[in-house]
């Protein structure tokens, strides 16, 4: 496989298919001089040379003395002694045809474009296919519209180039990526379970949670279905790290439900959905253009009028009393005098020349009362057609600092969990404004850094902080002033710099341990969906499990035969692969990425969307389509990439 960039994301992305996917990588870069790569290169050189010294160090070491954590150490479920996958590097300033044939383009299974320049991906992209219509494409585009449009142009060239070729192999030629729509979902999952490790299925956000053995007597809960069962010595601190993992007491994936039943004393690894479990939202608006009620009349208005109400009331029953007339009548007379259109009560009793004056009184009092309220309804619908306040007595909401392009992309995916959130943005001009103003989400325009402006959000009253705004000393500082307010609030931060964010999460947990902090860099949120794309859309992502990864897939039965006219038990086989739910959806119904499906647009109940409780018992017909995890040794079976027990050719898909 190929990676070619220009910043922290291609060297990620090359360390995801490296260590997870187990796959040989090409990574080409610009020189580290600055000769079109600049600071962004100069920042990610590092990072090449320390995974290229790893890489040649593993396969250096002798198989009879393997590491922690590498294929080959106890634990790892594949198999051999030391990577036998390398990386290699090349230093080319733009994808050319020249630097692509170089980089072996014409054998390659799939090469990844991520530069910074959407120009620069498309000329590499239209030159790759050029050379290879059988290579899978995955190109890094900020523009949705145009990436669109390029996919469909280079499937279309591809089907052009291999008329013979059927369109279901195909149909993953070419994948367009953002860094910002595939980081959202984790930085999501950040502000309501605390986790980036979360899979992304038919509009569902997945996790994997670790749970402690039950307590005698009590039941736990599976949660979708039980992924692992955890070593018997993960809680142990020596045992640990110094246990041989490989034994009978290791990690123990995919295990079936006697082993499940039978396993006492072990934690496990459940699969949950990411939801939220906070409070309701506030109460929607009367109507898309209405304002509430509690906007347009305040408490201090309300209050205003209840006492000019009360003293009107007080005149009209004085009047009938001391005038001893119609009850009606002087009310109607007391509205007269309030707003000095009655006549001078000259020739009257003194009681009702008295009554008058207070009531001219009263009535220059109601004058500043009623311009007041008109002004504050006016500023009311004014506000709901623009951009809405927090409400008053929002409590446990996600404050969202940021609307540019990664802000944008987190709001989205939190309103579609139906998570409160305040978004704080000092530009009124920024690109997530328009969004904010059609989801009515409440936004405070200002410097985050100004307290007055985080006091505005609620910050005090708010249960996470997200501070996602494209300068890392005012994430910072966001922070720190929120953690000054509330100590235990929950925060995730966006730094540019790893080894930064590595210093800043180490710092604040130092600080503030019994609160929860996250400190993340969009690359290495984004990285791990681009390897999914690159190794086929049937793959949706990868959770590690101690020392070990489980890979999740979506698979079309007609194209396994081991699964066909077989029970879900009989196609699962315990600690290889585990049939985790069946898609519901007609055949041509189905989005081809099943990881792609927005939540807005997922299908839920009805005919569609996934059945994650399917019966044992339930036969695969060839028109299904199912989701899997499996082990990277059991999807390569499943795929073909080699027989059981051995790994396939490295590259394929």
């Amino acid at each position: 496989m190929i990676v070619c960039g220009d910043d922290a994301l291609a060297v990620r992305l090359a360390e995801e298919l490296h260590d997870v996917y187990r796959e040989r990588v090409t990574l080409v870069m610009p020189p580290a001089d600055g000769g079109g790569g600049g600071e962004a290169t100069v920042g990610a050189r590092p990072r090449v040379s320390a995974l290229i010294g790893r890489v040649s160090a593993a396969i250096n070491r002798p198989s009879n003395a393997p590491a922690a954590g590498t294929p080959g150490a106890p634990g790892d479920d594949t198999t051999g002694g030391g990577i036998r996958v390398p990386v290699g590097e090349m230093t080319a300033a733009d994808p050319t045809e020249e630097v692509l044939r170089r980089a072996g383009v014409a054998n390659a299974t799939a090469l990844a474009l991520v530069y910074d320049d959407d120009e620069t991906n498309l000329r590499g992209a239209l030159a790759a296919r050029r050379l290879n219509p059988h290579l899978r494409l995955v190109i890094r585009h900020y523009n949705r519209r145009l990436g669109q449009h390029l996919a469909q142009l280079l499937d279309q060239a591809a089907s052009v180039a291999l008329p013979d070729t059927d369109p279901r192999e195909l149909d993953a030629a070419t994948t367009v990526l953002s860094d910002a729509d595939t980081a959202a979902p984790a930085l999501a999952a950040t502000a309501v379970a605390g986790t980036r490790k979360v899979v992304r299925a038919d509009g569902l956000l997945l996790r994997a949670v670790e749970r402690n053995p039950p307590a005698s007597g009590e039941i736990a809960d599976p949660g979708l279905c039980t992924l692992a069962l955890l070593s018997a010595t993960v809680n142990d601190p020596a045992g640990a790290e110094g246990s041989d993992n490989s034994g009978p007491q290791g990690p123990q994936l995919l295990p079936d439900d006697r082993a499940v039943g039978e396993a006492t004393g072990r934690g496990t690894v459940v699969l949950e959905t990411v939801t939220h479990a906070g409070p309701a939202l506030p109460p929607r608006r009367l109507a898309r253009r209405m304002a509430p009620l509690a906007e347009i009349f305040s408490r201090r208005l309300r209050y205003s009028l209840l006492g000019v109400a009360i003293a009107v009331l007080a005149l009209a029953l004085t009047l009938w009393r001391t005038t001893g007339g119609d009850a009606v009548n002087a009310a109607y007379l007391t509205l007269l005098d309030l707003f000095a259109i009655g006549d001078p009560a000259v020739d009257e009793p003194v009681p009702r020349q008295t009554i008058q004056l207070v009531s001219g009184l009263v009535g220059l009092a109601l004058l500043p009362i009623l311009i007041a309220a008109a002004l504050q309804a006016l500023g009311a619908f004014r506000g709901t057609a623009n951009l809405p306040r927090p409400p008053r007595g929002l409590s446990g909401h996600v404050v969202l600092l940021g609307l540019g392009k990664i802000g944008t992309r987190v709001l989205a995916q939190l309103r579609e969990m139906d998570i409160p959130v305040v978004c704080v943005e000092e530009d009124p001009e920024a690109r997530g404004i328009p969004l904010a103003r059609r989801l009515q989400v409440p936004v405070v325009l200002g410097d985050v850094t100004q307290e007055d402006v985080l006091e505005s959000a609620k910050i005090h009253r708010a249960r996470a902080l997200l501070a996602l705004t494209s300068a890392d000393a005012t994430n910072l500082e966001a922070v720190l002033h929120a953690r000054s307010v509330k100590p235990d609030l929950r925060v995730a931060l966006r730094l540019y710099d790893d080894d930064f964010a590595t210093v800043v999460y180490r710092t604040l947990r130092a600080a503030h341990p019994e609160a929860l902090t996250r400190s993340r860099s969009v690359s290495t949120l984004a990285a791990p969906a681009f390897a999914s794309a690159m190794m086929g859309r049937q793959i949706l992502g990868a959770i590690p499990v101690e020392r070990k990864v489980l890979l999740f897939a979506a698979l079309e039965v007609a194209d396994f035969p081991r699964f066909e006219g077989r029970t879900v038990a009989e196609a699962s086989r315990p600690g290889a692969w585990r049939v985790l739910a069946l898609d519901l959806s007609a055949p041509g119904e189905r989005h081809p990425d099943l990881s792609a499906v927005r939540a807005s647009s997922a299908r839920g109940g009805g005919t569609g969307g996934l059945l994650w409780d399917v019966h044992p018992g339930y036969v695969l017909r060839a028109r299904d389509r199912v989701v899997v995890a499996a082990t990277r040794r059991g999807l390569a079976e499943l795929l073909g990439r080699g027989p059981a027990g051995t790994p396939g050719p490295a590259g394929g898909g």
